[in-house]
């Protein structure tokens, strides 16, 4: 009788991880994030941005369905049509070498103000987000700004 194997679920990384985009245009991505992507079975990756603020790292399977969501936008289509331009005007593949480096576009880089400078990564959304020190320093203000309302709030939605 043959055994039914039920496929294991990848765990993505948690936490803020610093980083550094080399003089290169490379991001070395940190080990956690080699191996999510190892896992999954992506090492290629789009890397756009839609504010030109944070960079977003989508796997290619996930880009496909965003890519899906702005080509039939419905009711939406000249917003749709406008993060598609940026997207694709900022944004390119890239695919993880051996030393699990990544290659972010040159005009993203210019435009998110991140050329051979440290960066922060995160997984979220099933996406991995890059962002700047200017970025990670006005996010950590307003999480601390905005704290004891938000902890209010998830603890009456059952955070505990």
């Amino acid at each position: 009788m043959a055994e039914i194997v039920k496929p294991v679920a990848v765990e993505h990384p948690r936490g803020i991880y610093p980083g550094r985009i080399d003089e290169k245009g490379r991001l070395k991505l940190p080990s956690d994030f080699q191996q999510f992507l190892t896992a999954i079975g992506e090492k290629k990756v789009f890397c756009t941005t839609f504010d030109e603020r944070i960079a977003r790292l989508y796997p290619i399977s996930k880009w496909k369905e965003i890519e899906a969501m702005l080509k039939d936008p419905a009711e939406d289509a000249e917003a749709a049509e406008d993060l598609w331009f940026t997207a694709m005007d900022l944004g390119g593949d890239a695919e993880m070498d051996s030393q699990g480096r990544l290659v972010i576009p040159t005009e993203l880089r210019r435009a998110l103000k991140i050329e051979d400078k440290p960066v922060f990564l995160e997984h979220y959304k099933n996406r991995i987000n890059v962002f700047g020190e200017e970025v990670y320093a006005e996010r950590k203000q307003r999480a601390r700004g905005n704290r004891a309302e938000a902890l209010k709030t998830f603890e009456r939605k059952g955070l505990q």
